[in-house]
């Protein structure tokens, strides 16, 4: 049946430029070159209120340089033929260690006056994924969120009972003061003080994560964060949420999400991405499929294969911004960055600013903070 659908004659590049041709969408066919093996990784520390103004040129530098760590710390387990896993922790772990940003150290107060600490990580591979949240004592939270999804036969731990389980598979600890800075203990003060509100203290969400493309083409990522100044009752956010803040596919793409987590958590941001990505990337084969010529008898001259085709940069741009749109029309702001099984790594975010950062086996090494750089 298959050789009634070939024409006879034609070959398997001139089919191929016949679909290309026919082509309205950004989609195209892909040459053999060009599915070498690439790595590929992008990381944040957090989104928002971020401008020139209110950001002085050492305190700019100091942020550039721990982005630009973290940064080094992932590429350097990928360019070494490492798994997307182990990069996205390698370049968190700086992150959390720094008091510049909302995690690990230097994590903001809940209204008791306490550091309490969420993360969450995903393996593109099988989707298996740890969380945990409301932890207080341990050092990298990160790890503590990949020791459940490796160790345990769960998702999400919380509280007590996850500290327990790091103390059981000895996970590093540390004091209070550890986690404890003078800037985040007078943001909680100022906000009790003039009765102000988590975004009136906090100019920026200061959480941060990584995404991951590795050699082999598996993808994974990774979130982690202190919360919101002042929150109460035992507040969770988005960013220990598989599929809010967190979420990573083989099948479409790898994300970590910033922001107003009440309003990530409402759009299921990260899966949402993926998803979406996934179902374009259908759409745009069915779309080549449509145009190729259809033979005497009525079948179609070429089968359009998905292994032939990818989705374009603009493309996964477009379904990333469309998801972040969702959020800042349901009143909420923040960021995302994300990677591709094709080794695209991209940002969208709906503020003045968020840090970041990405590279790639291609050459590609940027650090970057305010909108439009």
């Amino acid at each position: 049946m298959f050789a009634r659908m070939i024409q006879k004659g034609k070959t398997f590049v001139q089919a191929a430029l016949v679909t290309f041709i026919g082509l309205s969408v950004a989609a195209y066919p892909v040459s053999a070159h060009e599915w070498e093996p690439r790595w590929s990784l992008a990381i944040h520390g957090g989104a928002g209120t971020i401008t020139p103004e209110n950001l002085t040129p050492e305190l700019r530098e100091q942020y550039e340089a721990a982005l630009q760590e973290a940064l080094d710390a992932g590429s350097a387990v990928l360019k070494d033929g490492g798994s997307a896993m182990d990069a996205v922790k390698a370049a968190i772990v700086p992150l959390e260690d720094n008091p510049l940003f909302n995690a690990g150290r230097g994590a903001v107060f809940t209204w008791e006056g306490e550091n309490e600490l969420d993360a969450s990580i995903m393996d593109g591979r099988d989707r298996s994924a740890g969380a945990v949240t409301g932890v207080k004592s341990i050092k990298n939270p990160i790890l503590l969120a990949d020791a459940v999804r490796t160790e345990s036969r769960h998702v999400f731990l919380s509280g007590a009972g996850a500290e327990e389980f790091a103390a059981a598979h000895s996970l590093e600890t540390a004091p209070p003061e550890w986690f404890a800075t003078e800037k985040r203990r007078e943001a909680l003060e100022r906000m009790k003080a003039r009765e102000l509100s988590a975004l009136d203290v906090d100019h920026k969400f200061g959480t941060v994560g990584a995404v991951a493309l590795d050699l082999n083409g598996n993808l994974a990522a990774g979130t982690s964060t202190g919360g919101m100044t002042g929150k109460r009752w035992g507040r969770i956010g988005d960013s220990p949420m598989i599929g809010a803040g967190t979420y990573a596919d083989d099948r479409s793409c790898a994300v970590s999400a910033t922001g107003w987590g009440e309003y990530f958590i409402r759009v299921g941001v990260a899966q949402e991405i993926c998803t979406r990505l996934r179902y374009r990337f259908r759409q745009e084969i069915d779309a080549a499929q449509a145009t190729v010529p259809k033979g005497p008898e009525g079948f179609p001259t070429y089968i359009v294969h998905a292994s032939e085709f990818r989705l374009s940069t603009e493309q996964v741009q477009e379904e990333a911004d469309a998801v972040m749109s969702e959020v800042k029309e349901l009143g909420g702001d923040g960021g995302i960055i994300l990677v591709t099984p094709d080794g695209y790594s991209l940002y969208s975010f709906n503020t003045a600013g968020m840090y970041r950062g990405r590279a790639t086996s291609a050459g590609v090494n940027e650090v970057a903070i305010f909108a439009g750089e």
